[in-house]
């Protein structure tokens, strides 16, 4: 067993471990420790959900001694606003016992208020790409210092099109520097970033991106549309000492606001919401009343939800049917965390059947299905999408025939006809000046009287 205390741990990191209570390493912390440690470049493929913040923050931690610099030594770099204020607040409190100053910087807020942080000096800077393209940019961020650069949930970062400002980002840093990421899958653009900015790095893999974690239990259930998937969440959330804290997962901002509007209408202020057009401190108000228990229900995009700790998640709700198979494991990452059990239900029509069969496929898993209540009203109501793919965009009984108008049958009137000559002004200039000759009438004329 890999515990805290068969690694060499300084006692301030020993105390906050044990302050923690955390005990036994995960299999990711523990085989990521002495590498990490060792200086060399480092790839850690890894599950959601398995700890991987502390695997590169302890070793980070135990390395990093007390300084007066003022610009930061440690970079992470994270896709999302959340992760930021996440990462910051798990490495402030590893690191409480000790000398370091954590800041953490992100789009959607006053830059101004961010470059009066960045002069007080940081020992680890936590930030999103274009926050930090944009503070070293107008120099007020010198990064010139950093020693070791760690990207978390590179996967996802890559997805959002942040691949040119990392490119620029990393030629403002360091050649000489430790490069550390982590990513829950290994995409071809993942392995493209490796290839070109990585050398020769030591790759961990723990928990390969299809393999369903063995404390989360799974079902599934058939489901004609989005309203009736709205009726069987709703029966399913009723029972709040079984449903207790529940993360409900949907494909698109629109399918989000749609769900929310229908479950507050029935569920009142148990029910949360976040995605990307949520203002920021919306977002985090979410966020932390789902987290202190305050709301019962979040509903959530996939992007925003991606790598929040969010603690004792009971069940995760795929709504929708994720196209892409690795981003259902990404959520039901979120619950059965630490080693705790969890419960995953995904909700699927005949149209999203294909996807999952994708998603078991990848898991080499099949998914229980489970009977639909009988007690659950089988909604006729359709979104716009489900009716366009019904072929009910057109009204059949509409008439298609296109009504030409007449012309108008009358005639100017003679005052109408009037147009603009520009006044006796511009008429006696006309008439004293004359038109200007254009170089093409000279070059002509000219050649003719070469010719004579």
């Amino acid at each position: 067993m890999n515990t805290f205390e068969n690694f060499n741990l300084s006692k301030p990191l020993q105390s906050a471990i044990a302050e923690l209570g955390f005990d036994t390493m995960t299999p990711i912390q523990s085989e990521a420790y002495s590498v990490i440690l060792s200086g060399k470049d480092v790839v850690g493929i890894a599950q959601t959900g398995t700890g991987k913040t502390l695997a590169y923050m302890l070793p980070i931690l135990q390395d990093l001694k007390f300084s007066k610099q003022l610009n930061p030594r440690i970079l992470v770099l994270v896709p999302t606003r959340e992760l930021v204020i996440q990462v910051v607040e798990m490495a402030e409190s590893f690191a409480k016992n000790m000398t370091i100053r954590v800041l953490g910087v992100y789009g959607g807020v006053n830059i101004n208020t961010q470059k009066q942080k960045v002069a007080q000096g940081a020992d680890i800077l936590v930030a999103t790409p274009g926050r930090l393209y944009d503070l070293a940019l107008c120099g007020a961020l010198q990064l010139k210092g950093i020693t070791k650069l760690v990207i978390d949930e590179v996967d996802v970062m890559l997805d959002l099109g942040f691949r040119f400002q990392l490119t620029n980002i990393f030629e403002l840093l360091p050649k000489r520097r430790q490069n550390i990421m982590f990513s829950a899958t290994m995409t071809d653009e993942v392995a493209l970033l490796i290839d070109d900015d990585f050398v020769t790095p030591a790759k961990i893999s723990v928990a390969l991106s299809g393999t369903p974690l063995e404390n989360i239990a799974q079902q599934c259930y058939d489901v004609p549309n989005f309203y009736t998937k709205v009726n069987l969440l709703s029966h399913l959330v009723s029972d709040s000492s079984e449903f207790g804290k529940v993360l409900v997962f949907v494909s698109n901002k629109n399918n989000a606001d749609r769900l929310f509007k229908a479950m507050e209408e029935k569920h009142g202020s148990e029910t949360g919401i976040i995605h990307s057009n949520k203002t920021q401190n919306y977002r985090f108000k979410s966020i932390k009343e789902f987290d202190e228990g305050k709301n019962r229900i979040l509903i959530a995009t996939d992007i925003i939800a991606r790598g929040l700790d969010l603690d004792k998640v009971t069940h995760v709700i795929n709504f929708d049917t994720p196209n892409f198979p690795e981003n259902y494991m990404h959520r039901i990452g979120r619950t059965g965390r630490a080693e705790q059990l969890g419960k995953s239900i995904l909700f699927y029509t005949e149209k999203e059947e294909e996807a999952k069969n994708r998603i078991e496929e990848l898991m080499s898993y099949h998914i229980p299905l489970i009977d639909f209540p009988d007690e659950v009203g089988i909604s006729s109501q359709k979104t716009p999408e489900e009716r366009e793919d019904a072929g009910d965009k057109k009204n059949p009984f509409r008439n298609e025939k296109k009504i030409v108008l007449a012309p108008g049958f009358h005639e100017k009137k003679a005052k109408n006809k009037k147009t603009n000559q520009g006044g006796s002004y511009r008429k006696d200039l006309a008439l004293k000046y004359k038109k200007p000759k254009t170089k093409g009438d000279k070059t002509f004329k000219g050649q003719d009287k070469k010719r004579k």
